[in-house]
């Protein structure tokens, strides 16, 4: 039986993945920064552990105590929406120190047991803003570009030891708590000389038309850990694997799930 190790598991795409692996009989070790057991049905294949991705003395207890790992998911993430002018750059190193450095850190820390053994698969969880430039969210982007281009050249440079790595791209999912794992206000990143050019983005994005949905992403996740190709990018969502097929010209294959 297979062990995955699923980051930023406490609500929103992390905890439905962490759902969906247990229900298709994985042993799932779920990582939070407060640790809920009330968040994930109870099973004796599902381990919840306290996690920081941000500090290196947790991210080495949570390894030490989740022994062999099959796939690591690097889901944790902090969002920010607003003029990137008006973003405190505290702010900016906050979303890096979590988006880009936190799934650094983690893969750094699982490569030397998937090396040894010669498999495993890393998951890096990115966003569609990757796939399609979107405006009022620049440093967010910024961080998940750099997990692109860091997991492009992983890739290369772990499958020589059959180790694969892949990318995960939700789409705009309104029900997630993205707005919410962060401490800035949205209001606090619209200057007045924004709030003509911001009106029609923020009514967009309350009128979306396709979304993405959790299971969308878990389902996404499971085509990616189970695929044996080279393929790289997994779109999650209906808004995901439209804005894929624009930019690659056909949206990328998904493995079948259960």
């Amino acid at each position: 039986m297979q062990t995955i190790l699923i980051t930023g598991s406490s609500s929103g795409y992390g905890r439905e993945t962490a759902r969906f692996f247990l229900a298709n009989g994985w042993n799932v070790i779920a990582t939070m920064r407060k640790p809920d057991p009330d968040v994930l049905p109870r099973s004796e294949r599902l381990k919840i552990l306290p996690l920081d991705v941000t500090r290196d003395d947790s991210i080495a207890a949570v390894i030490d105590a989740a022994g062999p790992i099959d796939v690591l998911v690097n889901n944790a993430g902090i969002g920010v929406v607003g003029a990137f002018e008006a973003t405190p750059m505290s702010q900016v190193r906050k979303v890096f120190e979590t988006n880009t450095l936190g799934v650094m850190a983690m893969t750094q820390a699982v490569i030397p047991q998937m090396r040894e053994r010669r498999s495993g698969v890393i998951v890096n969880v990115t966003s569609s803003v990757t796939l399609a430039a979107m405006p009022l969210a620049a440093a967010y982007t910024a961080s998940k570009q750099a997990v692109e281009g860091f997991t492009g050249s992983l890739a290369h440079e772990l499958a020589f030891f059959g180790v694969r790595a892949k990318l995960v791209e939700p789409g705009y999912g309104p029900t997630t708590r993205f707005a919410e794992n962060t401490d800035v206000r949205i209001e606090d990143l619209i200057p007045p000389s924004y709030a003509t050019f911001a009106g029609p983005i923020f009514a967009a994005f309350a009128n979306p038309g396709a979304t993405t949905k959790e299971i969308d992403v878990a389902k996404a996740v499971w085509a990616a850990v189970h695929d044996a190709t080279d393929q790289l990018h997994f779109p999650g969502g209906e808004d995901a694997e439209a804005l894929a097929k624009a930019r690659f010209g056909t949206a990328p294959g998904n493995v079948a799930h259960p």
